[in-house]
């Protein structure tokens, strides 16, 4: 009995992966408004797999927030790894803010209605230890200036992911620019900063990316 159950399980598993793989590629392309109907095709599976895995599109935003948390987290403390403990923390920041702008869905993910102040909880209690070890690393090197703790680098991240999604579309990886001119802001070193590696985007296109911003949604 429990030999011929188990390619079923298998069966059962390989579809409820190629649904999570469809949900997330949908919720990255078009956010969350995709319907599970959008995502069994998308799976090549019928609806009624998707139903029997993910009863509701809650129950389907839930998993797949729990798996991209372990993902940014991973991201983060990889950071830890890096022998120059200012790069690390900025390459962790970096690493977080690359996946936020491939996934359009990501931040709607987070911020999804049902339990979205418990979802923000989890996420910085587990990111605000890495954090913490990343600035200590930085500030104990002598690279991070006076003053820096670890509760600055949440705000910095939400102010660089909203020039994520207000020039996503229009000037990509703009967040880099103003990236640079934050880690200028909190090094160490008096020596003169070096040159912003990417350039303000022209009047007219500013204009449009700034005509994208939508005033923050209450929590």
């Amino acid at each position: 009995m429990d030999t011929a159950e188990r390619p079923l399980r298998a069966d059962a598993e390989r579809n409820r992966r190629r649904v999570m793989d469809a949900a997330r590629t949908l919720f990255a392309q078009r956010g969350l408004d995709v319907t599970l109907n959008d995502i069994a095709r998308e799976a090549g599976v019928g609806v009624g797999t998707v139903y029997r895995r993910f009863p509701d599109k809650d129950t389907l935003i839930d998993a797949l927030f729990e798996e991209r948390v372990e993902e940014l987290v991973a991201l983060a403390r990889s950071g830890l790894d890096d022998p120059d403990p200012l790069a690390g923390l900025v390459g962790a920041i970096a690493r977080v803010l690359e996946v936020q702008e491939a996934d359009r869905g990501l931040k709607e993910l987070m911020l999804a209605p049902r339990a979205r102040r418990e979802r923000i909880g989890r996420i910085r209690a587990r990111m605000a230890p890495i954090v913490a070890q990343l600035v200590e690393r930085a500030r104990d090197s002598g690279q991070l200036r006076a003053g820096i703790a670890p509760q600055d680098f949440p705000l910095i991240q939400i102010m660089l992911g909203a020039v994520i999604d207000v020039a996503r579309d229009e000037a990509p990886g703009l967040w880099r620019r103003y990236l640079e001119i934050i880690v200028q802001g909190i090094r160490a070193d008096p020596d003169p900063p070096a040159a912003l590696s990417v350039a303000t985007p022209a009047f007219e296109r500013m204009d449009r990316v700034l005509a994208r911003w939508r005033p923050p949604r209450p929590l």
